[in-house]
């Protein structure tokens, strides 16, 4: 009896499929059509290049100028919400 060899996960598609940032998200990602994923990388690569984490709680998230109108005009969103808010913005 032969073994079946282990498949690799494959990556969900939708995850990979690029998407268009709105004006507001590309601010901060770039005009481009990027995957979700690396949406998530950049936007987490400018909160911290900016130190837009809350120091006691990093999983609240300070919103500057740029990503004000992204969160809605919130001044601060936790990490899920955010995920949630920039969703609005792509394509």
């Amino acid at each position: 009896m032969a073994k079946k060899a282990a498949s690799k996960r494959k990556p969900n598609a939708a995850f990979m499929k690029p998407v268009q940032p709105s004006a507001a998200l590309a601010e901060v990602v770039g005009t481009k059509p990027i995957p979700r994923t690396e949406i998530t990388k950049k936007l987490w690569a400018y909160i911290k290049k900016n130190g837009l984490q809350d120091k006691k709680n990093k999983r609240m998230i300070k919103s500057d100028d740029t990503l004000k109108p992204v969160f809605g005009g919130k001044t601060q969103v936790n990490m899920f919400e955010m995920t949630k808010l920039v969703s609005k913005h792509v394509k």
